[in-house]
């Protein structure tokens, strides 16, 4: 008998009553589980399919830091990073804690961090057996012999306990908490299972680069036959799941990593990838994961079957699967590698000024890596009918408890201390603006970087965007000279002039909230403002 089964973990420290414990199930008690509790269905693919409730995303309006002794001095607080009152905390976890223990719930033991000098323990305790299925999946999953230990982080997760603002500090009836002095994140009043995962990502993002000087980073990665790693950032659009699913490469991981001192390695255990439109031909690897074990989050399925309609939005355009990355036939375990020989900040500029691909020395790199820039175009998000300009610093704003600066900084000087090469990546537009020009073919965006990875791209020859100071080669294989140098695709230059000068303000606008911040190499990243002629 497994160990699992033979003991209860001992959770006296929570007062929790460790026999109402359901501990370690596995995958086919969990489904079990969650079929009797009414909390989802099967599919005709195997995977249990559940709706989250209310909310179909995160909420970054509730999601709080404890202010205590420990974040006081540390934290960036703001918008992102809202205090929390270390007496309401408590108060809030005792009455969390006596909700839960009126009924059965959902143990499970994990970790966080794939290399071991950086492994980070985990226990997720959570009211509905889909939320564990969701931890088995996303997190480590760690060997019969750690089990029962008191672990290093604990997470409570509640969808039914709904929290009092007026008398719990709360803004709406639903929270995420994170106490670093008590290792603790309390969520409640949401069943949406990506709370559980950034819960844990926002406190690497300060325990490593404070602690052990690893960068912690919003990415994917992959890795070459050769042992050539490589690094995707990119916000939702830009195409960084699809980028770096290469067949002809192993995946370290699709969203979580830490850049330590010689290693590059997956903070996750699983993939929580997006479900809309999704088909076998566009995302092979995605559509074959879909199987038992998978959790599919807030799909519907055809009329009258149980198989999903993947281009049905009519819950969220947030559909989402959780699956372990064994699922993936070219996953690397352990997912670790070595530090990177190429980044990519992915981004996809519907305005059509960015070149397809240039190169960023270190201080264009950690200014662009701060920027986080990218565009939202019809269909990406609810409401979008025009392209708009978002930033988000790091590639991952809403998980940064500590200024963006630090991490762009920590960027640089792992960029010097290895022979990394940087990239920016254009995905978007060519010719002109969105409903204009024409969105860069990803067949070209492919033989770009497959040009990169290979090193055929440094034996080109480079000229200097003027505006931006970008390095833009002047051929590639496998792409037309053409539209390398984007000024070359626009009928009118000097309109591609003047919105050149629009959006090199739009960065240097978005900059000046970490400007008192920067350092001397990433101010003379910073655009140069010319006058605009129109």
């Amino acid at each position: 008998m497994s160990k699992a089964f033979m003991l209860k973990p001992d959770l006296s420290y929570l007062n929790l009553n460790s026999e109402l414990a359901l501990y370690q199930l596995n995958v086919a008690q969990l489904v079990e589980e969650a079929l009797m509790n009414g909390e989802g269905s099967l599919a005709d693919n195997g995977a249990l399919a559940v709706d989250t409730g209310k909310f179909t995303g995160r909420s970054p309006k509730d999601r709080f830091i404890v202010c205590d002794d420990t974040t006081r001095d540390v934290v960036w607080w703001g918008d992102v990073n809202i205090k929390f009152d270390e007496c309401k905390f408590d108060t809030l976890f005792e009455k969390l804690t006596k909700h839960l223990s009126e009924g059965k719930y959902y143990v499970r033991d994990a970790s966080a961090c794939a290399e071991a000098n950086y492994k980070t323990s985990v226990r997720v305790i959570t009211e509905t057996a889909y939320q564990n299925l969701f931890a088995h999946n996303l997190f480590l999953r760690p060997d019969e012999s750690s089990l029962g230990d008191t672990p290093d982080w604990t997470i409570i997760a509640s969808p039914s306990f709904l929290a009092d603002p007026v008398t719990d500090g709360t803004r709406q009836a639903n929270f995420s908490i994170l106490n670093f002095k008590r290792k603790i994140i309390l969520i409640g009043g949401t069943g949406y299972t990506g709370e559980i995962k950034k819960g844990i990502f926002s406190v690497l993002n300060l325990l490593l680069p404070c602690e052990q000087d690893t960068l912690s980073m919003h990415c994917s990665a992959n890795v070459g036959k050769n042992g050539d790693t490589a690094i995707f950032f990119g916000l939702s659009g830009t195409g960084k799941t699809t980028l770096s699913a290469d067949p002809e490469r192993g995946l370290i991981g699709d969203d979580e990593h830490g850049w330590g001192d010689e290693t590059v390695f997956n903070f996750e255990g699983g993939c929580y990838a997006k479900c809309i439109d999704l088909t076998q031909e566009k995302e092979p690897q995605i559509f074959n994961a879909i199987k038992f074990g998978a959790l599919l989050e807030n799909t519907n399925y055809f009329p009258e079957t149980r198989r999903v309609d993947f281009s049905d939005i009519k819950k969220t355009e947030n559909t989402r699967v959780a699956y372990p990355i064994t699922f993936i036939d070219n996953a690397i375990i352990p997912s670790i590698a070595r530090a990177p020989r190429n980044i990519f900040f992915l981004t996809a500029d519907a305005f059509g000024i960015l070149p397809p691909i240039s190169k960023l020395d270190a201080g264009q790199a950690m200014f662009h890596f701060i920027s986080g820039y990218t565009a939202k175009v019809a269909g990406t998000e609810a409401g979008v009918t025009e392209p708009q300009l978002t930033f988000s610093a790091c590639f991952g704003k809403a998980f940064l408890p500590l200024h963006p600066t630090k991490y762009a900084e920590l960027l640089g000087r792992k960029m010097k201390g290895n022979d990394v090469s940087v990239w920016l990546v254009n995905t978007g537009w060519s010719g002109g603006a969105y409903g204009v020009g024409e969105r860069i073919k990803l067949d070209y965006t492919r033989s770009m970087i497959s040009a990169a990875l290979s090193g055929l791209l440094e034996e080109e020859n480079f000229i200097t965007d003027p505006v931006f100071g970008l390095r833009i080669p002047v051929s590639c294989p496998g792409v037309p000279s053409e539209i390398l140098n984007p000024k070359n695709m626009w009928p009118d230059k000097q309109k591609y002039d003047a919105r050149a000068s629009e959006l090199s303000i739009a960065f240097v606008n978005n900059f000046r909230q970490f400007e008192a911040f920067a350092n001397d190499e990433m101010l003379a990243a910073l655009p140069k403002v010319v006058e605009n002629t129109i």
